[in-house]
């Protein structure tokens, strides 16, 4: 089973635990020689998926409970295996959905922390900083690159932390890993989008 959840900068193929990514650029060039399950955010990308059978569009097959309009496909695959709790998918946006037995509950969009640095940058080059990593929330700044960091994630470890209501946190993502070390009851799965697109497959396709 191929999997491919492509995003607005890479896809990135699961096949039997084997993970690989590639850039959008890249993926235009990219011909199938077999057939490939995917979820897509990326609507410059439509044409070409429809005109190849080998691409099966996972979309409509995710029997998800949700009154949530035009939820991303990629959102609903990160919470498809999930039955309790809060999802975080940080990437180039940071999405947070809310789960309870087995419903969505609803979510909120961030953005990623890539796009923290930038916004920085465009309201001055005196913001041009890495950020501190390390940072504590024990005691304020004193300096601007442990400032901004202090002001981006804090924020978002208290917007997430507010709408947790105690429930075990599921993260993923490329910052994922990292966001949830400031939490003490967090998950960091690098394949929860996979596994929901498999739950997908299974449940509609004999293989």
């Amino acid at each position: 089973m191929l999997l491919c959840d492509i995003g607005n900068t890479t896809a990135s193929f699961l096949d039997d635990q084997k993970f690989h990514s590639i850039s959008i650029e890249q993926f235009l060039q990219y011909e199938p020689t077999e057939k490939i399950y995917y979820i897509n955010v990326n609507p410059n990308l439509e044409d070409k998926l429809k005109q190849n059978p080998l691409y099966v569009n996972l979309a409509p097959y995710f029997n998800f409970d949700t009154i949530y309009k035009n939820l991303g496909t990629d959102r609903i695959a990160a919470c498809y295996t999930i039955e309790d709790g809060v999802v975080v998918d940080a990437g180039s946006a940071i999405t947070v959905d809310i789960i309870s037995n087995s419903i969505h509950l609803g979510g909120f969009i961030l953005p990623g922390i890539e796009s923290y640095k930038k916004s920085f940058i465009n309201i001055s080059s005196c913001l041009k900083c890495e950020f501190n990593t390390q940072i504590s929330f024990d005691a304020f700044p004193q300096r601007t690159a442990d400032a901004l960091s202090y002001g981006v994630f804090k924020s978002i470890y208290l917007l997430i932390k507010d709408s947790a209501y105690n429930k075990k946190l599921y993260f993923t993502g490329g910052d994922g890993q990292f966001l949830a070390n400031f939490f003490d009851y967090a998950i960091y799965d690098k394949f929860l989008i996979f596994r929901g697109m498999k739950k997908a497959v299974c449940e509609n396709f004999k293989l």
